[in-house]
């Protein structure tokens, strides 16, 4: 367990026993509305432990972030219901034990539901940000592959259209897709040859290489353009 974790049990016991002692030291009458209300009061506090775990207890920083709105659904639950409770306690005797369960019923289910809601979102925004890192990791390497291209070459001219088609690279829309998959594989090859080309010093089949991956890397592009 970690330490934050502790911390929270550590909290969360010294609410369940301040709210205790309110609840038996206070000059409540003990119908059976006050049971109710004590009941999902202790209902409210341990239901903290299932949304501190829901949370925070995912690995990854973003999913923490992420599991802030579901902790404050969960805090705002615990205020509401223990001062619902309290006032229950102190009008059991004019607030029969049936009406006492509908309503903390309600609150329970709103506060649930809010929960699991939250939930899903923060699973869902976590699961796109996962798939645009991978989605975005196929161009990244292509780009940076074409950057270390004109460091291979001693012809200007060639240099310059080997930093034009880095730039190119660099600039074009990093996210791929099941349509440019197999454009991005063929990208990949070409820029190997042309790396190949540039280190043996065929410069004539570097330009042309240069010459086949522009025209390629723009067909990927409109391909990206046009699945949007």
């Amino acid at each position: 367990m970690s330490k934050n974790g502790l911390r929270g049990y550590i909290v969360l016991a010294i609410v369940l026993a301040v709210f205790s002692v309110i609840a038996f030291v206070a000059p409540f009458s003990m119908t059976a509305t006050f049971w109710v209300a004590y009941i999902c009061g202790v209902v409210a506090i341990a239901f903290q432990i299932y949304v501190f775990n829901v949370s925070f207890s995912k690995p990854g920083a973003k999913s923490k972030f992420y599991g802030f709105p579901i902790a404050r659904i969960g805090v705002t639950y615990l205020l509401v219901q223990l001062v619902l409770s309290l006032v229950e306690m102190g009008l059991s005797e004019k607030i029969p034990s049936w009406a006492a369960i509908i309503i903390n019923v309600i609150v329970f289910a709103v506060a649930a539901i809010g929960c699991i809601t939250a939930e899903v979102v923060r699973d869902e925004v976590v699961r796109q940000d996962v798939q645009v890192k991978q989605n975005t990791s196929n161009m990244k390497s292509l780009s940076a592959m074409a950057a270390g291209l004109p460091g291979l070459c001693q012809d200007e001219a060639l240099k310059k259209d080997l930093q034009k088609l880095s730039d190119e690279f660099k600039f074009s829309d990093p996210v791929s897709s099941a349509a440019t998959a197999a454009m991005e594989t063929n990208l990949g090859a070409q820029l190997q040859q042309l790396k190949n080309a540039l280190a043996s010093g065929d410069y004539a089949s570097a330009k042309t290489f240069c010459g086949i991956l522009m025209t390629g890397l723009s067909e990927r592009n409109q391909a990206c353009k046009l699945g949007k």
